[in-house]
């Protein structure tokens, strides 16, 4: 067995808990991150990572205090698996979604569950991968995204009905997002700053508690973006992916 840590109270503050952002001084995004992490983790959210520096690691949550609009009965939900650079090629990924398994079996539950997309996404975890291991789509919204699941009893998850909308009223481009992902605040600064340039009108809706996540009009993993009221992506965009979708809508 490999040499994982998972994140607890007593080593959050000393672990690096980022992909791929490296640098001695304390980065915005990460730190946001950590705060994050750190009211989740009594909640039973589970960060696994690799002994490194690198990018290789495992984050999931009990269903009903995962910050997404899914609902179901003793599911684990994995928000992300991520393994790359010098970490791929070593069967870590293998181990990693092994162990969040095993930890679901031995606590009784009915299965594991995550997002995907019938045409994989970039920020999403990779689907074919998680196939290996028996997930299999077990809900589908009506713009092709999936709702992936192990089950071990035959029970299943599902989108919350408001999620299956994937769409709202306001016109304006708007931005869904939590501060789990450390990429996230970055994002968010290049919107606020190109809309001020551009004096394009932005809704920035900061998604901050599980109430909220749970109330989503839109499938989300930390990200969701809408313009003229219908749902664009549940990618982290940049600023040209969101004026081509933009021209696009």
């Amino acid at each position: 067995m490999s040499n994982f840590i998972t994140l607890t109270k007593e080593n959050i503050d000393s672990e690096h808990l980022c992909c791929i952002i490296r640098q001695k001084k304390p980065h915005p995004g990460v730190e946001s991150k950590r705060a994050w992490l750190k009211e989740r983790i009594t909640e039973g959210h589970v960060f696994r990572k690799l002994d490194t520096k690198g990018c290789c690691f495992i984050e999931y949550a009990p269903l009903d205090t995962a910050w997404v609009p899914i609902v179901g009965e003793n599911y684990y939900y994995i928000y992300c698996l991520w393994v790359t650079g010098d970490c791929k090629g070593h069967g870590y990924g293998r181990e990693l979604m092994e162990s969040c398994i095993a930890d679901a079996r031995a606590h009784g539950m009915s299965g594991v569950c995550m997002l995907g997309a019938k045409r994989q996404k970039n920020w999403l975890s990779d689907q074919s991968f998680a196939e290996k291991f028996g997930f299999r789509s077990v809900d589908e919204t009506a713009d092709g995204y999936l709702l992936l699941a192990l089950s071990f009893d035959e029970t299943e998850p599902r989108f919350t009905e408001c999620a299956r909308a994937q769409s709202i009223e306001d016109k304006e481009l708007t931005v869904y997002y939590s501060m789990q992902c450390p990429f996230v605040y970055g994002k968010i600064e290049d919107i606020k700053n190109w809309a001020e340039k551009t004096g394009t009108m932005v809704q920035l809706r900061p998604v901050d508690t599980l109430e909220k996540a749970k109330n989503l009009p839109c499938v989300f993993n930390n990200f969701g973006v809408f313009y003229n009221g219908r749902f664009l992506d549940v990618n982290l965009l940049d600023i040209k992916s969101i004026e081509k979708a933009m021209q696009k809508t």
